[in-house]
């Protein structure tokens, strides 16, 4: 278990003589407190006596003070090996820092830099249990030292600690902060020389920010071999401890050598366009295009997977890994909306054996008695899944979820059609994103798929407006759109070319339908068969009703976790945040901006490939589209994805959910005013775009300034054309030349990774947690009159229904 720390250095030198210098208030930048020396301020001597005096001043040894965070629990093993840094840094190997200036000394051409300070209390608070342990160390600078522009850290101890924070204190009258927020390798993994201290690949630098036409000389050729480092050469297999970052296809989401059915297509290239993912450099798989029949050609684009195991897969650089008390509980409130809803589905994820529910009671005992798995299931599922937690140590483990909160209040609450239409789709956690399977308004009646007629038929919905006369309050079709009283949830075009797949499997049956609706909902639109389901006059037409509902709800679980979800806040996330890393220095104002935002992404998304989105996992598992879930992702990105449509306000207005209005506190309109998602969501809007306008215009004074930041445009042409190149040709990409772009840019970035994040993550369980309320897989199709699965429909409904769906 790794040791977590939090520098506190404090240099107090207030026995030297300075300049004036005006207070810097930033905690982040201390361009104002250089600290310099003027020959006429020492008193009048000799010769030898000024010299020995200025030799008194200009070599102290300034205090400072670390402290280390709390720990997390440690097993054994990582006890031992607290016990053997302990005592090793009791003989030496211990840890070393130095501070670096922002001047170039003119003798040696490099950095001005302090002697080297030895962190000292180590072995003496090892077994400390507060939540902060104090250290010390001493520094020695000289007078032509100069400002500190970053600080140097070498790990000799046998494994890493996580360094969060350092501030120096004495180079004016305000602190001066460091901020890592990293992994401190030991040199162990890292064989360098020492002797290059300050920019050896041993040692971890943190930097004041500084943007690049400012950097001090002192720091430029650090700032450059940083980059160097980080982009790496492009060959070879990375390790957990390297910090080197780099773009691939998702071509790792298959086994090919198990045979056909386990390969996926490669996402990535002319044939799937698809953002791009971290880089591993894994060595590839055989090729198998020998061994499988030509109708499955097509799966066989992945046999370059990369090899390695499950736990393989995650590899991501240590600086951006999630470890530690807080990351681990960052990860588990990332991963818990992540997957499908609870039940069954996790266990057919790892195991071959079949459950299904029986009736409405199974589905409750999932809340109050929990499941009890067999041994041999326990074992598979830690096998694959090890963040699982609360399982008991006997013959079978039981898992127990909690309530979801849609079953607080009413129990039944979800078979009504005002919960299902007039609160739980606006409300929902799915129902405002684009393309397919989203709320929004009608713009024409009757609804009209933009896909080709040649191959998929006629556009034109099979509602017509003798379905849904009876239910407009005495409007007509026209009088209701043309009141915003007619709004549409729409899965048809991105279901459809899947449709025949879909069906093909075991087990999965789906509709390319969707709900048109004017609350209470008037009737799923079930293409192929263009049969329409309209809400019920008796008890059968009732439980048809409720089972059309259910195949609606099943289309939108999977467009929201593949689409809405997945595609939009993790994988198209993904290659900015790459860029970044590979193009703007770690002093960089905008990478600082962006860094909380950035956090732990590149783990969640290489976690995501090992167990949610890859053949077999969870999602393919426990979702309708099966195998086809990636293809269905992919399509979504070719046809539908457009980063200048992803804010807020342009969302809403495409979706006909607003309008624009300048006397609006937003500059918009909503055209359903309880509509939480819109009202909520543009507070927050609001409050990014202020903070991130005023970020940049201290950054950016004039828009010369923003292109001529060449990292800042390397990084944005790198996002688009490593990151997006199936898509870098696109003209609604945003131009980058002044600062009102940049902030619109990064308002846009940041809305996703965060906001718009939990929005679609935080909501599933709460909300679709209850299996009949938003069922993730269905298995059989609504029955007709006449069919047996109609006949067993009416003996026994609730049995008939359970059985149709799965968690």
């Amino acid at each position: 278990m790794r040791a977590r720390m939090a520098f506190s250095i404090e240099i107090r030198n207030s026995w030297l003589i300075q300049t004036p210098s005006s207070s810097s208030s930033s905690s982040s930048s201390s361009s104002s407190n250089a600290l310099s020396f003027s020959r006429s301020m020492l008193p009048m001597a000799g010769a030898a006596e000024r010299r020995r005096r200025w030799r008194q001043c200009a070599e102290r040894r300034p205090r400072m003070n670390p402290a280390m965070a709390a720990r997390r629990k440690e097993d054994v093993k990582g006890m031992i090996a607290n016990q053997i840094d302990a005592y090793s840094d009791k003989i030496g190997r211990n840890v070393v820092l130095e501070l670096i200036s922002t001047e170039i000394d003119p003798r040696t051409g490099a950095p001005r830099t302090s002697k080297r300070a030895e962190l000292k209390g180590w072995f003496e608070k090892k077994d400390t249990k507060a939540e902060r342990a104090v250290y010390t160390a001493e520094f020695t600078i000289t007078s032509a030292f100069g400002e500190p522009g970053a600080i140097a850290v070498l790990n000799r101890h046998h494994r890493e600690f996580y360094l969060e924070s350092i501030v120096v204190e004495g180079f004016g009258p305000d602190p001066i902060h460091f901020t890592c927020s990293s992994w401190v390798q030991p040199t162990r993994i890292h064989p360098t020389k020492e002797s290059s201290l300050p920019i050896s690949s041993k040692c971890s630098v943190i930097f004041v920010p500084y943007l690049p036409s400012e950097t001090p000389p002192g720091l430029r050729m650090l700032r450059e071999k940083e980059l160097r480092e980080l982009r790496g050469d492009g060959t070879g297999e990375r390790k957990i401890t390297d910090r080197v970052y780099d773009f691939a296809t998702y071509n790792d989401l298959g086994n090919p050598d198990k045979g056909a059915e386990c390969a996926r297509p490669l996402l990535g290239g002319e044939d799937m366009p698809y953002p791009r993912r971290m880089r591993t450099g894994r060595p590839r798989l055989v090729q198998v295009k020998d061994r499988i029949s030509s109708n499955e050609a097509r799966f066989c684009r992945c046999a370059c997977r990369e090899q390695g195991g499950v736990s393989r897969t995650g590899i991501c650089p240590e600086r951006r890994s999630i470890r530690g008390r807080e990351g681990g509980d960052a990860f588990g409130r990332s991963l818990e909306g992540a997957a499908p809803q609870p039940g069954p589905s996790l266990v057919a994820s790892i195991s071959s054996e079949s459950i299904d529910f029986k009736g409405f009671h199974e589905v409750d005992n999932l809340f109050k008695e929990g499941i009890r798995f067999k041994q041999t299931i326990q074992d598979q599922l830690l096998q694959k899944i090890p963040v699982v937690s609360k399982l008991f140590e006997s013959g079978e483990a039981l898992l127990r979820y909690d309530n979801p909160h849609i079953l607080t209040k009413d129990k039944f609450a979800w078979l009504r059609d005002d919960e299902f239409a007039a609160r739980r789709s606006p409300a929902s956690t799915h129902q405002h994103r684009a393309p397919s399977g989203v709320l929004s308004s009608f713009q024409a009646f009757p609804p009209v798929s933009q896909l080709d007629p040649a191959v998929y038929g006629p556009p034109e919905s099979a509602i017509k407006e003798e379905h849904i006369a009876g239910h407009l309050d005495g409007m007509s079709v026209q009088q209701a759109i043309a009141k915003n009283k007619l709004y549409i949830l729409d899965y048809h075009d991105i279901y459809l070319p899947f449709l025949d797949q879909i069906n093909a499997q075991d087990g999965r049956k789906a509709y390319a339908g969707g709900d048109r609706a004017q609350p209470p909902p008037m009737g799923p639109n079930c293409t192929r068969a263009k049969r329409v389901l309209t809400p019920p006059t008796d008890a059968t037409s009732n439980w048809l009703w409720q089972l059309a509902k259910a195949h609606v709800c099943s289309n939108d679980a999977g467009v929201h976790q593949l689409v809405n979800h997945w595609l939009k806040t993790h994988a198209c996330i993904e290659p900015f945040i790459i860029a970044a890393h590979r193009q703007l220095s770690t002093m960089h104002p905008i990478y600082k901006l962006l860094k909380p935002h950035m956090r732990y992404t590149l783990e969640i998304n290489a976690i995501a490939r090992q167990i949610l989105i890859n053949g077999d996992g969870v999602i393919e598992s426990g979702f309708t589209p099966g195998r086809y879930c990636v293809e269905m992702s992919a399509a979504a990105y070719r046809d539908h994805w457009r980063f200048d449509q992803e804010g807020l306000p342009a969302d809403l207005i495409r979706r006909g959910m607003a309008v624009e209005d300048p006397t609006q506190p937003h500059g918009l309109r909503l055209l359903i005013e309880d509509y939480p998602y819109a009202a909520d969501g543009l507070l927050l809007w609001s409050a990014i775009e202020r903070w991130v306008h005023t970020y940049v215009s201290a950054c950016y004074p004039s828009a010369h300034h923003v292109q001529a930041d060449t990292e800042l445009q390397s990084w944005y042409a790198e996002s688009i054309h490593s990151g997006h190149p199936d898509k870098r040709h696109a003209p609604w990409w945003p131009r980058l030349s002044s600062p009102a772009d940049v902030a619109s840019f990064l308002t846009t970035l940041i809305w996703l990774a965060s906001a718009q994040h939990a929005a679609l993550n935080f909501g599933q369980y709460p909300l679709g947690g209850y299996v009949p309320c938003r069922p993730p897989l269905m298995r059989r199709l609504v029955p007709i009159p006449g069919d047996p699965e109609f006949e067993n429909l009416t003996a026994d409904p609730t049995d008939s229904s359970c059985r149709r769906c799965r968690a």
